[in-house]
């Protein structure tokens, strides 16, 4: 039987592995779970409760082995197999994602890339050529395509979705500004930089408040010495 993980734990297991892959490159070879709570910016009571489920329990006084947990968090990911990805929308974020090397030191081959734009099908970025969306189905098939990652306008953003889905894509990365609705069996992840952005913003302003008040508090301080004289 498998075991179930909790959403919020298989969401952070990407950052834990982005942490411990960034020990391993320093030569460390064990880790404290307060050493990793540090790296990864959670507590280490969390970190714990989520290794759990993948049967990491470290050992006391030692921590965890760097190297094994990899082995574990990546088996769990699904990083040890080749995913194969197909983008379509190969317009300014399309092309940097297309072109971003990281995907194949992750396990995912970028496959096909595909765009409705005639100027821009046939064009080639790296090793891949620019396929018509219109062969979106026929490659999808022919390169096993699981994973689709969307970048295209908003408006056209379900319509593509729905095209993806009915091609056999089971699991969508959707950069587009749109919420978009897929059946139950098709798994949906979305990247919006503007609400990221809007979240630094709302930090920033809190921040700012803050400090107008630290500033003012300390102006009226200087103001009652200068009284007290």
């Amino acid at each position: 039987m498998t075991r179930q993980i909790p959403e919020a734990s298989v969401a952070r297991l990407p950052v834990y592995l982005r942490a411990l892959l960034d020990l391993a490159e320093r030569g460390i070879h064990m880790v404290a779970s307060e050493a990793l709570a540090d790296a990864a910016g959670v507590n280490s009571a969390k970190i714990r409760k989520d290794l759990s489920y993948l049967g990491s329990y470290g050992t006391r006084g030692v921590g965890y082995d760097v190297e094994y947990l990899i082995h574990q968090i990546s088996r769990e990911l699904g990083l040890t197999q080749d995913w194969a990805v197909c983008i379509v929308g190969i317009g300014s974020l399309g092309q940097a994602l297309a072109k971003y090397g990281g995907f194949a030191d992750r396990g995912f081959r970028i496959a096909a890339l595909f765009d409705a734009d005639q100027r821009v099908v046939g064009q080639r970025i790296g090793d891949i050529e620019v396929s018509d969306f219109d062969d979106i189905e026929r490659i999808v098939k022919e390169e096993e395509i699981s994973i689709g990652i969307l970048a295209v306008p908003g408006a056209a953003a379900q319509e593509v979705a729905d095209r993806l889905v009915t091609a056999g894509i089971s699991s969508i990365l959707n950069f587009a500004p749109r919420v978009l609705q897929v059946p139950e069996h098709v798994s949906l992840r979305k990247v919006d930089l503007s609400i990221e952005l809007q979240i630094l913003s709302f930090y920033e302003q809190r921040k700012f408040a803050e400090e107008s008040v630290r500033r003012g508090t300390a102006r009226r301080r200087l103001d009652e010495s200068d009284l007290g004289r």
